[in-house]
């Protein structure tokens, strides 16, 4: 603690100097810091996550509406309505990483609900397109608007938390992708009684409804969305001190650090990061087949429309629950490949038990238990790979990038994955199926490597430390600073 006092005096500009009541707040130890996480939490986290939130139900709300009769009332075939499901992600790839330069030149409190605005009035749109093409058009402009959004939380969020502590915010965070296919499931059920409504089918009703909340809300959320520490007013001067001491002591948050095309391109040679794009790559398609075909699976076992939609909610309400559970096992143990190892590894069940039900209209029960496990092994893992990169990369345009360059490598997996599932191959879906199970066998073997990779160089640091026990702290100087990462006393949570 004693470090952190010396820290709090430090400036670096928009932060407090140190004062009597700042040294006060860190005397009193782990208490006022706990007391401070949970303050955060309650301002920062609802924020952000309502966000998140509408964005994977406007994304994925397609899926209900399939079965509720898009596709029909478009006149188009299965392998279109796939192609514009590629679409979607096409966009979403390509403007991930301008998104997060954007994000690190402008600020969270403008960046965050303007995108969200962007995607509200493209979601809506979906609910008055009249043919192919117009739907072609708002899918792909619908992956272009809401690309910045999670890599840019993922950035946001390790501006305000020590390394250690971002895990579980994003698991948190992440958790709501669940949580919006439970909820969707729901809407969905009830938005399409509304079916001839003003003479719109309810499937358009869908889109509209969901489309205009996402509206409101972005409206207010110019509000709700806070910037970093050191310019908020909702905390106070002793507290925004006390946030920069315990930053600046853990990692490169409270470092004036100005955007530059170097910093991007550390991000781009180091092999760390393209591991971390693929690590998401590997489950990226999984993720996405589960969230954008599951009514439609659940459907082809037997159910009607409304029971399918209904029939979604318990495997991804047991996702989000277990999710939540597994963040707080993986933050108590610091672990990360371990518990990713072993999620996929329920997944792969999962995927295992949907693909030896050679008829899942006799056996539709033993086909939707391998939903659960299919869904509680992919969220829970997809959480732990996305934090990893906002706990382990230093230097924030180098974060910033990488985080943008996860998803973007990731998301071309599900690009593929939405090519998969075509009609002529239900009820089984054995081509997705099966590369859906190959790609959980992929995460295996690149999480393992991602380990062996971080453990190499954490044990070549340490070897440093022991050859040169007077190296310095990674943020006592500016030179440090510039090292970043590959500073000798950056270690690497595996």
């Amino acid at each position: 603690m004693a470090s952190e006092k010396k820290d709090v005096g430090l400036e670096r500009p928009g932060a407090s100097t140190a004062s009597d009541s700042d040294l006060e707040i860190l005397a009193e130890g782990a208490i006022n810091e706990r007391k401070l996480l949970r303050k955060l939490d309650l301002r920062l986290l609802p924020a952000v996550s309502i966000l998140y939130l509408l964005s994977f139900l406007d994304r994925s709300n397609v899926a209900n509406a399939r079965i509720e009769g898009l596709t029909t009332d478009l006149n188009m075939t299965g392998n279109q309505y796939l192609t514009g499901l590629t679409l979607y992600f096409i966009g979403y790839v390509l403007f991930e990483v301008p998104c997060n330069i954007i994000l690190k030149r402008t600020t969270p409190k403008f960046w965050l609900p303007t995108l969200t605005l962007a995607w509200g009035i493209v979601a809506t749109l979906m609910g008055v397109t009249q043919n192919l093409t117009g739907f072609f058009v708002v899918r792909f402009f619908l992956g272009v608007a809401e690309s910045g959004l999670f890599p840019g939380v993922v950035y946001y969020l390790s501006m305000w938390y020590k390394r250690d502590e971002r895990q579980y915010r994003i698991s948190l965070f992440f958790s709501c992708a669940s949580l919006a296919g439970a909820f969707g499931g729901i809407l969905a059920w009830g938005i399409a009684h509304m079916r001839n409504v003003g003479g719109y089918a309810g499937w358009r009703w869908i889109f509209i409804l969901e489309g205009l909340l996402t509206i409101v809300i972005s409206i207010v959320a110019y509000w709700f969305i806070s910037n970093y520490p050191e310019s908020v007013s909702w905390l106070s001067k002793g507290e925004r001190s006390f946030i920069q001491a315990r930053l600046k002591a853990d990692s490169d948050a409270t470092n004036d650090e100005k955007f530059t095309w170097a910093g991007v391109w550390n991000a781009c040679k180091d092999v760390k990061i393209w591991l971390y794009g693929f690590c998401f790559h590997t489950m990226s398609l999984p993720l996405y087949t589960l969230s954008l075909f599951l009514p439609t699976i659940i459907k082809d076992m037997g159910y009607t429309s409304a029971q399918s939609q209904l029939l979604t909610i318990p495997p991804y309400a047991a996702a989000t629950i277990f999710t939540v559970a597994w963040a707080v096992l993986a933050e108590k143990y610091k672990r990360r490949a371990l518990f990713t190892l072993i999620t996929s590894s329920l997944a792969i069940i999962g995927y295992i038990i949907l693909l030896t039900n050679e008829n899942p209209t006799k056996k539709p029960g033993v086909s939707y238990l391998g939903t659960f496990f299919a869904a509680m092994g992919i969220y829970p893992s997809v959480a732990l790979v996305l934090s990893w990169p906002a706990v382990n990369v230093s230097g924030q345009t180098k974060r910033a990038t990488a985080n943008a360059m996860q998803i973007s490598i990731g998301n071309c997996g599900a690009v593929i994955g939405t090519q998969l599932y075509r009609p002529k191959t239900a009820p089984r879906y054995v081509l997705g199926h099966s590369v859906a199970l190959g790609y959980l066998v992929g995460n295996l073997i690149v999480v393992s490597a991602l380990w062996w990779v971080l453990s190499k160089e954490n044990k070549r640091k340490q070897e440093h430390l022991v050859a040169y026990p007077e190296t310095g702290d990674f943020h006592d100087s500016e030179e440090d600073l510039k090292l970043g990462d590959t500073h000798p006393r950056w270690h690497f949570n595996t």
